[in-house]
């Protein structure tokens, strides 16, 4: 039986591309949640929480609404990148991104606050700023726990499935991620090739959890 490698491959870059973003912009929000005391902190947080609680579809309808061909946003992407943002591989992507970045914002967050404070006083005390001391002092300290964090950031993009159907579509060899060619292969009767992928899916992130694991234990 010839099997069509393409939906792990592309489920791979979305989950790599969307865990890079999310550090990105995570970290930074994880960082502010855990040091800052600010008006309206809890209402952050909270929307900041909500795509892990809500349906994959209502993400995907809410995606489609404010980044579809028809939205403001959709209609400056087309304008500036010269095609649409939705059902292609890059919402799948976005779609990832919406999944992940709640995780690792939530455990960069216990792991910035965990932190031996009296190394910040005592960097502050030296002068060091605050921009230096995020990356001199309190990340180095957070790191095992951050990196935990994108593993299992990373494992989340990768099984992303109802916001990637409604929002990136099944486009066979454009848009089909892992978890949705397996949807597929069951839905055409395949069960064959949905054990396959299953299977493949499950090793890698059996994989992943066991890394993320040994990170959290040291």
């Amino acid at each position: 039986m010839a099997i069509d490698w393409f939906p792990l491959w592309l489920s791979l870059r979305v989950a790599l591309i969307s865990t890079v973003i999310a550090l990105a912009g995570g970290l930074w929000i994880a960082y502010v949640l855990a040091n800052r005391d600010f008006r309206g902190k809890a209402v952050v947080d909270a929307a900041v929480t909500l795509p892990l609680v809500l349906p994959p579809t209502v993400l995907g309808y809410y995606l489609l609404v404010l980044l579809g061909r028809s939205s403001p946003f959709g209609k400056l992407w087309e304008k500036v990148f010269g095609s649409p943002l939705a059902f292609t591989w890059k919402a799948a992507v976005v779609a990832a991104l919406f999944h992940s970045v709640p995780l690792l914002v939530k455990s960069s967050r216990a792991a910035f606050e965990s932190v031996d404070r009296s190394f910040e006083r005592a960097a502050r005390t030296l002068g060091a700023s605050e921009w230096k001391l995020f990356w001199r002092v309190t990340l180095p300290l957070a790191r095992r726990s951050i990196m935990a964090a994108a593993a299992l950031a990373f494992a989340r993009s990768l099984g992303e499935f109802g916001a990637t159907l409604m929002f990136a579509s099944n486009i066979p060899g454009s848009t089909q991620t892992m978890a949705v060619a397996i949807y597929d292969a069951l839905q055409s009767g395949n069960s064959t090739l949905a054990l396959v992928l299953v299977l493949v899916i499950s090793a890698i992130a059996l994989a992943i959890l066991t890394l993320t694991t040994r990170l959290e234990g040291h």
